[in-house]
Parts: structure tokens; C-alpha cells; sequence
């Protein structure tokens, strides 16, 4: 993939006042990332999806996601190995298989889970973040600051694709009636590891489609906790998106509102209800705005000293 790369004026004004270092070969006495005075003005209008995708490694400082999971950055992000014992990284060619630390570990503890229910062999993992997290170039407007991470819905029944195949097969689809119910390639495994992927206390929220937040509320006969994290949305029916809580410590991190209290189960029917009969338009509706572009000035003024630390 080829990706733009900053200009020598650009560089020159990213590593001049913006907290820039680099970590010793142990990667001991990381630095962390400092809010600059001001945002240099060649900085200030450029769009940052444009800037962050860029990146191909991460920053060589400590650890810190810094703003909203769809409006911040990450530094010292850490890249999920592109095979392990039982995952695979899917679509090398996007670089978007880095995450922070905490992320990494919650893969890889997630996919051993996954690994014990009959059919599957692991986990295949989608897009996480870029190597310094930001907007992306194309696709999600959250996995911005390490802690986003998506999940096939495909049973990782093999874990020696080889890169080629990780750019061409496709997950599976398990939604039918525009994801107000589930289809014939929902398994109870399915079912297992979604509980095992919330149960975890790292977790905030995960999203997958209504249809098959309403069958888990159906199917549990156990403890239910779990589904309070378990959140219907648009989408979702390829894979599952798992979002962290910003990790204890981590003071530039903005956590999301936790989801309402209860299992959540009557808004997941709430919104097969409105798949099935859609309500009418609103005619008074106001007309979408188109999105702005983000630029460097509305994220944290961190991401500055994460984008040019070298």
C-alpha cells in the first residue's frame, strides 16, 4: 500500500517544541507524550487521517491512549504478532494490527477462550488501530487510541493463512431480515465466546447486530451480567467490536458513558422491532449535515508530540 509521507517542512515543525524522544534499545525510560504550548500552524488545518495514516511503527514512548475512542491517538502502541498459537491477524496491508499493551493481552487471552469451543482453533482479527492510532484513512470512525479491536464472526478453523489468503477470503455473515434475527451459521459457540469476550472486566461495551444480542437474551439460562456489555448497533454482523475501558491511570483517556443499567435485553427488541416494522421518516427531520474532516486542532494537544516523536 503506498501512503503519503510528510513533507520536510511539515517534519521540521512536528519536531521542533513537541516533546519528541526516543526510547533506549530496551525499551526502559520510554518518554511520555507532552501537550505542546500550541499546535504548530502548519499543523493546525491539515487533516490528521491523512498524517496518522502515514505512520508505519508505532511512537518509542510509554504506553497512553489520549482523548475519545473517535477523536484521540495512541502512543507506544504495540503490534499483535501476525500469527500466534490461536490467532491470525487478517488484512496485513491495512497496518491497522496495532493496539496499547492492555488491547494485545485482551486478544491473546480472548482467542485462547475462543480456541476451546468445538469448530474453532482461535480467533481471526480484524482491524484494531493504526501504529499511533487517529482517524483513518478509510473505514471506522472509532479505533482511534488502541483500545477498539474487531473480531471475525468466521470460525478460525485454520491459523496458517498465508498472507494472500488473509486479503482475500471474507468472514461470514451471520444476520438474516436486515439483522433482526440470526441466520443458519450461528452456532452456540458463537454464543460462548461473545459471554467469554464480555465477561472480561477490561471491557466496556461490545457491539454486534440486534438479532443476535435478542437470541443471547433468549438462549442464557446463567448469569446474565454480561449482557449489559453486549450492545446492539448498525452493522456488526461479520464480526464483533470489542471496545476496552480506558486503563486504570491512563488520565488522557476519555471512557465512554457505561451503558444503562439492566441487561439491555428490551432495547436489543426495541431495535428488531424497528428493522421489522420501520417507523415513518420524520418529515420535519433537519437534513444530515455532512461530517467535517478532523483535523490536528480537534484532538488532543498529546497527539502533536505523539505524531513526531521519532
Amino acid at each position: 500500500m503506498i501512503r503519503p509521507i510528510l513533507t520536510l517542512t511539515l517534519a521540521a515543525a512536528l519536531l521542533t517544541g513537541c516533546g519528541g524522544g526516543s526510547s533506549n534499545d530496551n525499551g526502559t525510560n520510554a518518554p511520555e507524550a507532552s501537550a505542546p504550548a500550541t499546535i504548530p500552524a502548519v499543523m493546525s488545518t491539515r487533516s490528521a487521517k491523512q498524517l496518522f495514516g502515514a505512520e508505519q511503527a508505532s511512537s518509542p514512548q510509554s504506553a497512553a491512549p489520549y482523548g475519545s475512542y473517535s477523536k484521540g491517538c495512541a502512543a507506544g502502541n504495540v503490534a499483535l504478532p501476525e500469527t500466534g498459537p490461536t490467532w491470525q491477524a487478517m488484512r496485513l496491508s491495512r497496518n491497522r494490527n496495532w493496539g496499547q499493551p492492555i488491547m494485545i493481552d485482551y486478544i491473546q487471552d480472548l482467542s485462547r477462550k475462543a480456541a476451546q469451543q468445538p469448530g474453532w482453533n482461535g480467533l481471526y482479527v480484524g482491524d484494531i488501530s493504526q501504529p499511533r492510532g487517529g482517524p483513518m484513512l478509510t473505514g471506522h470512525a472509532s479505533h482511534q487510541i488502541g483500545l477498539d479491536a474487531d473480531f471475525w464472526l468466521r470460525p478460525a478453523d485454520r491459523l496458517n493463512l498465508s498472507t494472500t489468503e488473509r486479503e482475500n477470503i471474507s468472514s461470514i455473515s451471520l444476520r438474516r431480515a436486515n439483522g433482526a434475527y440470526t441466520n443458519d451459521n450461528w452456532t452456540r459457540a458463537h454464543h460462548e465466546i461473545l459471554k467469554a469476550a464480555a465477561s472480561d472486566p477490561r471491557v466496556a461495551r461490545i457491539f454486534i447486530f440486534p438479532g443476535a444480542k435478542v437470541r443471547m437474551c433468549n438462549e442464557e439460562t446463567g448469569d446474565r451480567s454480561w449482557l449489559s456489555k453486549i450492545r446492539p448497533w448498525y452493522g456488526h454482523h461479520y464480526h464483533f467490536h470489542v471496545r476496552l475501558a480506558c486503563p486504570r491511570g491512563a488520565t488522557g483517556c476519555v471512557d465512554q458513558a457505561p451503558p444503562p443499567p439492566g441487561d439491555g435485553c428490551a432495547d436489543a427488541e426495541a431495535w428488531v422491532n424497528n428493522i421489522l416494522n420501520p417507523p415513518p421518516p420524520d418529515p420535519n427531520a433537519p437534513a444530515p449535515k455532512p461530517k467535517r474532516e478532523i483535523t490536528m486542532a480537534d484532538l488532543p494537544a498529546q497527539c502533536v508530540s505523539v505524531l513526531s516523536a521519532r
